[in-house]
């Protein structure tokens, strides 16, 4: 290719041939990879991705955040950039839920059962916890429901107890992105949930 092939008709290399040089290059190629994005991306992953110094690609992020949020004189979006489980991506703000919510059940009704909602609390709350600690605190069998949150990438195995054999579950990343936190510090007490404050959690229980 000829050096006049590689440039773009006002004389700059196109952004798709070398890495970007200035921040709103830089914006643009980020907005194209979240736009894309499953999970939520590190500082590291996005720079490799956009090919930009991780500093500009921070300074980039900060600077989509203000235009998403309103603050550069533009209109507030009905999205976010939101920094999630130690990564970046796009999100709904929060007062749009219902209505993407309720699109979205409509198009793939799918979701969880009031069982594995239960279970995936009682595993949220406790892990590292067996199948028969969480079957002994909801009083029913819980191996099916597992599988299911296994399958869905909700929950994974942690470690198999050297002494009963019982593997512990605990929940994955998938939990944060959905529930839209950083960490598990941040699930609200268990405490005012419960008749007595105790209840179920705290019993004693079997493996």
């Amino acid at each position: 290719m000829t050096d006049d092939a590689a440039m773009s008709r006002d004389g700059e290399e196109p952004d798709d041939i070398v890495a970007p040089r200035d921040p709103a290059s830089v914006a643009r190629r980020l907005e194209a990879i979240l736009l894309i994005v499953d999970e939520p991306q590190s500082l590291v992953s996005l720079a490799t991705a956009v090919g930009a110094p991780v500093a500009a690609v921070r300074q980039a992020v900060e600077s989509l955040v203000a235009d998403y949020d309103g603050e550069t004189g533009g209109p507030r979006r009905g999205f976010e950039l939101r920094e999630v489980g130690g990564g970046w991506r796009l999100y709904v703000r929060a007062e749009h839920d219902d209505l993407v919510s309720e699109f979205v059940n409509t198009q793939s009704p799918s979701r969880l059962s009031q069982a594995a909602l239960e279970t995936l609390a009682v595993i949220a709350y406790k892990q590292p916890v067996t199948r028969a600690q969480v079957a002994s605190i909801r009083a029913v069998n819980v191996d099916s429901v597992v599988r299911t949150l296994l399958a869905r990438g909700l929950v994974t195995e942690l470690f198999t107890d050297s002494e009963t054999g019982a593997i512990n579950y605990g929940t994955t990343d998938a939990l944060l992105v959905n529930l839209g936190i950083n960490s598990l510090d941040e699930l609200p007490p268990i405490s005012p949930l419960l008749d007595d404050g105790a209840s179920g959690f705290d019993a004693e229980v079997i493996r």
